[in-house]
């Protein structure tokens, strides 16, 4: 794994956004003062990854990764591994209970041919494919990078105060990282291939030990059988080639006579189909009674039109029906509207005669308010002067008059103050309930005059229309009627609209009522009585126009029997010649153009003798062709008897040629001279092709023997290859066993790495110290400074068991490449957070210069945090941190 772009926002001491571009550096340092921030950058990168770091104490806590004052932060990160790159971004939020949850978690696969030099949005941006969400992203990080959280702070990222994880770490555990590192499990899935590859070559070739013992006739005597048999068949297919040449001949002469028979039989059938018709007996006088039935409804027709229009007349000389039921609506709306306005009229009169009263009682009580209020508010001044009374003092100023108080006044009793009052309060509500009732009673009164001018102006308009309705000039004379109506109806509008007038004052003048009564010269019983003398003209002229239409339809029914019947005469004359047509070849007589009866006698009488000449024929060719068919069968049951000497079965296979009176597959019936002749072929072909089935059926099983042969020498050689294959594969899988193999492996490799160490280490020791393996590969420290004494590691010192750790994580980081057995797992970045301090100015120019060497070829990026400024400078690239009171700052710094 080596990074490319460092993002932060809010993270840890890192309150405000901050991109860390690795994408030009091999080696660089952090430096700054302590608490600055520096070691947040690589938890930062742990964080990313794996969701956790080193220095939280347990791998599930986050809430360390925000500030207290902080409520969300995000970290992102894009590295490359695998010759891959990859984007892994995570977020976080506290919630409103303080609780730090994660919002996002995301690791997508990134488009390589972007320039690693581009900008952060730009190298996020090209995604190829999103890899996993959420929970997921920790698992395909680890898949990806081939390492799990614990080992990848051992050997890519060594935190402080767990420098030295691997060297004090179990044997168990460096094996678990070594399997990891150098993708051992490679070897156990070769071994589990092997197994497969065992297991699947025994199957093989246990089935093709099987497929031989099945196969039969795979050998040299089979071979030479089928040989023979081809053979013989073909000296079969020329001899009896003659003979079905013989038989098509004589289906080509059954053919012939069949066609002849079918001619005859062609003749008789048609002579047969002649028939007569049954409805042309009586055809001719059938259409004479159509045409009398015709002319006699057409008689009836004009009686019924002439009787209709009649009745038309009649109904139009009456008034119309409309006109009659207007005017009689037009009274009984005026009639409505004239007992409406007498009604309304008496209930005005009656309210009128109420005001008055309601008046007269309003002033009594609203004078005997006004002397209960005076008596209350002298009651009220009485009760103000006795209560000054008791205050005043002799000597002193009256408040009212302001004088000095020469003697004190005597107030008699006075009456009860609240009595008053309650008298003073119902006099009031007496007062304001008689107004109110007076109030009502002129409310009503003018509605009421309100409805009588309004019931007044509809009686006005129903007297007009009775006026426009008297004056139609389709009536007769009515200026009398007419005259009357109007002047009701001007009397009207003039008390309506002349508000002095008093309530009834429409209808006040004697006699005007008895002309409303008479209005327009319109006598209800007059118009009721015209109204039923047109009801009924019109029912007797819907009766009679009823009546008419069934005339009519009677002609026309009768017409169209009458067409149809000299239309079908028409056709059975055209039936007539057409079967005439069909056997005039056969001398049929010219027909009677006068009679069609007469015409199909004639016809008939002729064909009785015909039919019986061509029957006569018919009988002749029957016989004939059941002789070429009995030849026919008896050349095919001879090339039958020769095939079957030769093992060829043709019964139930080639049909036999059909005997006389029968028919063969897919004849046209008994008696069929086409069905001997198609037969006959049939069966000479169906032979032929029994004899070719018989050679090619010899052919395939040659074939098929001489295959036979060809796949038991096969399955005998992939048999014997496939056993080999199962015994090479069973070898390899017991070589491979994990119980050993693997132990074996990182046994060797521990030992390289601790001799690569061990080299680093006494460099770095001035040749005191180098690493060893002990008994049960646990690492061991000898110590030239005591005769070489062998001692564990946990015994060194602080700064000695720091050059220890040291030079076993340079030995892991330079050699497992190397030692992996798909070099996927090589180690392309090492970060180092521990103290330098506690080295010598000697040690500490031999770390340098290792770790110079280590990062100059490229291969890997080395990140240093120190405060050493020994080695700090040193280092080409400087990340220097600062930190104030709104958080840690970074600026990167070339040396």
């Amino acid at each position: 794994m080596r990074p490319l772009r460092l993002h932060l926002d809010d993270f840890g001491s890192f309150r405000e956004p901050v991109t860390v571009d690795f994408s030009d550096v091999d080696y660089f340092v952090l430096v700054g003062p302590t608490g600055a921030g520096k070691s947040t950058l690589i938890d930062a990168i742990c964080f990313a990854l794996y969701g956790t770091v080193p220095r939280w104490g347990k791998e599930n806590v986050i809430a360390h990764a925000l500030a207290p004052s902080a409520v969300a932060a995000k970290v992102a990160l894009v590295f490359e591994t695998g010759g891959r790159r990859y984007a892994v971004v995570r977020a976080l939020k506290r919630d409103a209970k303080g609780k730090v949850h994660t919002a996002e978690a995301r690791l997508e696969e990134l488009v390589p041919s972007v320039p690693a030099t581009a900008g952060l949005d730009e190298l996020m941006s090209a995604v190829a494919r999103p890899v996993a969400e959420g929970a997921a992203v920790t698992a395909e990080v680890q898949r990806i990078t081939g390492l799990e959280y614990k080992f990848f702070t051992q050997c890519v990222v060594l935190p402080q105060g767990r420098f030295a994880e691997f060297l004090h770490a179990q044997p168990r555990e460096r094996q678990d990282l070594l399997v990891q590192l150098l993708d051992a499990d490679v070897y156990e899935r070769v071994r589990q291939r092997a197994v497969q590859e065992e297991s699947g070559a025994a199957q093989a070739a246990t089935f093709a030990r099987e497929r031989l013992a099945r196969l039969t006739d795979a050998d040299e005597p089979a071979e030479r059988a089928a040989e023979a048999r081809l053979a013989s068949l073909r000296a079969l297919d020329e001899q009896v080639r003659g003979d079905l040449d013989a038989l098509r001949n004589s289906a080509e002469e059954i053919r012939r006579l069949a066609e002849e028979r079918e001619a005859v039989r062609l003749r008789v059938t048609a002579l047969s189909r002649l028939a007569m018709p049954p409805e042309v007996p009586t055809l001719a006088e059938n259409v004479r009674a159509a045409a009398g039935e015709a002319r006699d409804h057409a008689r009836d027709a004009e009686a019924a039109e002439a009787e209709e229009q009649r009745a038309e007349d009649e109904l139009a000389a009456l008034d119309d029906p409309e006109v009659l039921m207007d005017l009689l609506r037009a009274v009984e709306e005026h009639e409505r509207a004239l007992t409406e306005l007498r009604a309304v009229e008496e209930r005005a009169a009656r309210t009128r005669a109420e005001l008055e009263p309601l008046a007269a009682r309003a002033r009594t009580l609203d004078a005997a308010l006004a002397d209960a209020e005076e008596a209350r508010d002298r009651l009220r001044d009485a009760h103000a002067g006795a209560e000054l009374a008791r205050r005043l003092v002799v000597g002193q100023e009256c408040p009212a008059c302001l004088r000095p108080v020469e003697r004190l006044p005597h107030h008699p009793a006075a009456a009860d103050l609240r009595a008053a009052e309650r008298h003073v309060k119902a006099c009031r509500k007496e007062a304001e309930q008689a107004r109110a009732r007076r109030t009502e009673a002129e409310a009503e009164t003018r509605h009421l005059e309100r409805t009588a001018r309004e019931l007044a102006d509809r009686a006005t308009r129903t007297a007009r229309e009775l006026a426009d309705h008297a004056a139609h000039p389709a009536r007769e004379p009515a200026d009398r009627a007419t005259r009357t109506a109007r002047e009701l109806a001007d009397h009207a509008t003039r008390t309506t609209a002349d508000p002095a007038a008093p309530a009834g004052a429409a209808f006040a003048e004697p006699g005007l009522h008895g002309q409303a009564d008479q209005l327009a010269g319109v006598d209800r019983d007059d118009l009721e009585g015209r109204l039923a003398a047109v009801r009924a003209a019109e029912r007797r002229a819907a009766k009679l126009r009823q009546a008419a239409r069934d005339a009519r339809a009677r002609v026309a029914t009768a017409k169209r029997r009458a067409e149809e019947l000299t239309g079908r005469t028409d056709r059975l004359w055209r039936d007539l010649e057409a079967a005439r047509d069909t056997v005039v070849p056969l001398g049929a007589p010219p027909l009677d153009r006068d009679d069609l009866h007469h015409a199909w006698t004639a016809l008939l009488a002729w064909r009785a003798g015909a039919a019986d000449r061509e029957r006569a024929a018919l009988e002749e060719r029957d016989e004939r062709v059941a002789e070429a068919e009995r030849r026919a069968r008896t050349l095919w049951s001879a090339v039958v008897a020769r095939l079957a000497e030769h093992g060829v079965e043709a019964s139930g296979t080639a049909a036999e040629p059909a005997a006389p009176g029968k028919a063969g597959p897919g004849k046209a019936g008994p008696g069929s001279a086409a069905a001997g002749q198609v037969t006959a072929g049939q069966a000479a072909g169906r032979l032929g092709e029994l004899v070719a089935a018989a050679i090619a059926q010899a052919q395939a099983h040659l074939a098929r023997v001489r295959e036979n042969r060809a796949t038991a020498r096969e399955l005998a050689e992939r048999a014997t290859a496939e056993e080999e294959r199962a015994r090479v594969a069973k070898e390899l899988a017991q070589c491979l066993r994990a119980d050993a193999f693997e132990r074996w492996l990182c046994t060797e490799a521990l030992d390289l790495l601790v001799t690569a160490a061990s080299d680093t280490l006494r460099e770095l020791s001035d040749g005191q110290y180098e690493l060893a393996l002990g008994a049960r590969n646990e690492i061991e420290v000898i110590d030239h400074a005591e005769a070489g004494m062998r001692r564990n590691a946990r015994t060194l010192s602080g700064g000695e068991t720091f050059q220890a750790a040291l030079a076993l994580a340079l030995a892991l980081s330079d050699q497992v490449a190397g030692l992996s057995a798909t070099a996927a797992r090589s180690l392309d970045s090492l970060f180092l957070d521990e103290g330098f301090g506690s080295l010598d100015p000697a040690t500490l120019d031999t770390v340098a210069a290792t770790l110079e060497r280590l990062a100059g070829g490229r291969e890997r990026m080395v990140g240093v945090v120190t405060h050493v400024p020994a080695l700090a400078d040193r280092i080409p690239v400087r990340f220097e941190v600062r930190r104030d009171a709104k958080g840690s700052h970074l600026h990167r710094a070339t040396a």
